[in-house]
């Protein structure tokens, strides 16, 4: 699949601090990118830059080949869906998407026919027919959502750049508006960058998923190796999905602050040895259990349950006083009741660890 967007280390700094460090990057074209990483990550400034709103110190940009890097945003072909929308309050739900293809600087149209087929056309690729002439402040936040998003494609960009654009929607839209937002794409055919901080959102999203960590892309791939191999520690710490250990290794062991944990499981090259097992891939057993050979064992005494409707997360102290974390599916069987502070066998395969070494 060729690429629509390169970067090629982009550098970004505030005052002397470092906002993006050698950026390095392959968007593919026609594709569902997310762009994954926690607050204070550098995302935002990557999709200021990425637009032509700020200008990178040094590295390069290239967009369908070319070097983008002096062009101004207008003339980019990037259009940009902002966080709170932006949209016009005084104007209609039609007359807000037809805003940027009137008055863009590049080949305004100005055929009120041509206008009016355009934004009829897109009015119904994101399911607001019926609400053309509806005030902004009289639609919903996922209709204010849609009509910010009509109003970009509406001038056929070749990409488009979103800032958490499911951020300022309740729980239940967020959910609705992944799928539209996926169906929309398609149609289109353009590559769309979502950028979010919720780990389960870019992993639902994006057919590409990139984590960016302190300014660096730290990892790039599909979101099934993501949520399998993350690149680190700190990429599988921010997936909040896996128990991580620090800690050495010592030929077939890995030697943990809860004890010395037998591996065969999957070693993924890092500088800092580290331990890793997902919280779906750990069962709970009774203290005095029976352990196969090929299983890896520890204790931990139950503290509170959390459940989030197709699950349910465990915590569990272990005995240098962090917390250890187990997700249960509930699809095939109902929650068990574990006693309060009471001590249990938490088991694992060592198949299922990532070992970072």
């Amino acid at each position: 699949m060729s690429a629509v967007l390169q970067l090629k280390n982009v550098c970004r700094s505030y005052g002397g601090v470092p906002a993006l460090s050698g950026i390095e990057a392959s968007l593919p074209n026609d594709a569902y990118v997310s762009l994954l990483g926690p607050s204070g990550s550098g995302k935002t400034t990557l999709l200021r830059v990425i637009a032509g709103f700020e200008q990178a110190d040094s590295g390069q940009i290239l967009f369908a080949g070319r070097p983008i890097d002096s062009v101004p945003p207008h003339q980019r072909g990037i259009g940009f869906v902002f966080q709170n929308f932006a949209l016009f309050p005084h104007l209609s739900v039609r007359q807000n998407i037809a805003f940027g293809l009137e008055n863009r600087m590049v080949e305004p149209v100005t055929d009120p026919k041509v206008v009016a087929g355009r934004v009829r056309d897109m009015i119904g690729l994101v399911g607001l027919s019926g609400l053309e002439d509806r005030a902004i402040t009289q639609i919903s936040g996922g209709q204010k959502q849609r009509v910010a998003l009509a109003r970009t494609l509406v001038t056929e960009p070749s990409m488009v750049l979103l800032d958490e654009p499911l951020g300022a929607l309740d729980a239940n839209l967020r959910m609705r508006m992944r799928t539209e937002l996926r169906r929309i794409r398609e149609r289109c055919g353009v590559t769309f960058l979502h950028v979010t901080g919720s780990e389960t959102e870019a992993l639902a999203m994006g057919d590409m998923v990139l984590v960016l960590d302190r300014g660096k892309i730290a990892q790039s791939t599909d979101a099934a190796t993501l949520y399998s191999r993350p690149a680190s520690p700190d990429v599988a710490r921010f997936l909040n999905c896996f128990n991580v250990f620090p800690g050495e290794l010592a030929g077939d062991e890995f030697v943990s602050p809860v004890g010395r944990l037998p591996m065969s499981g999957i070693r993924q090259p890092f500088a800092r040895p580290a331990y890793a097992i997902r919280y779906d891939r750990v069962s709970i057993r009774p203290k005095d259990a029976p352990v196969a050979s090929d299983e890896v064992r520890i204790e931990g005494s139950f503290v509170a349950s959390e459940y989030s409707g197709a699950a349910v997360n465990l915590f569990f102290a272990l005995d240098d006083g962090r917390v250890f974390e187990v997700e249960k599916h509930l699809s095939h069987a109902a929650p068990e009741n574990y006693e309060e502070r009471g001590r249990y066998a938490l088991v694992w395969k060592r198949k299922d660890a990532l070992v970072y070494a």
